[in-house]
């Protein structure tokens, strides 16, 4: 089976492979077949490096971006809060993620 790349614009492209953990990979799909200029918004679930060459590209095209920073506080959150019954600090679990993945 083949799958191929939307012809037209498309709302959200997701990159759910390792593609970007490393700063020199390229993009996730084929540059020749599809532009990342047709998405409304890119997510990249890496987190680190904070802005992978998917997420550069997609800035720079207009698109909105996130990268799986978020994903793994709420699923950090999630966990502790079915562990403990209490409500998740996200506030302080935030600063405490960006502190240590980022510096």
């Amino acid at each position: 089976m083949t799958i191929g790349y939307p012809a037209g614009p498309v709302d959200l492209v997701l990159n759910a492979t390792s593609l970007g953990l490393n700063p020199a990979d390229d993009l996730p799909f084929d540059k020749t077949q599809f532009s990342v200029s047709n998405a409304r918004a890119v997510y990249d679930m890496i987190y680190r490096p904070a802005q992978t060459t998917l997420l550069k590209s997609a800035k720079a095209a207009g698109c909105l971006t996130a990268n799986g920073l978020g994903m793994l506080l709420y699923q950090g959150a999630r966990a502790l809060e079915i562990w403990t019954g209490q409500p998740a600090p996200l506030d302080i679990m935030r600063r405490a993620l960006e502190e240590n993945v980022y510096g």
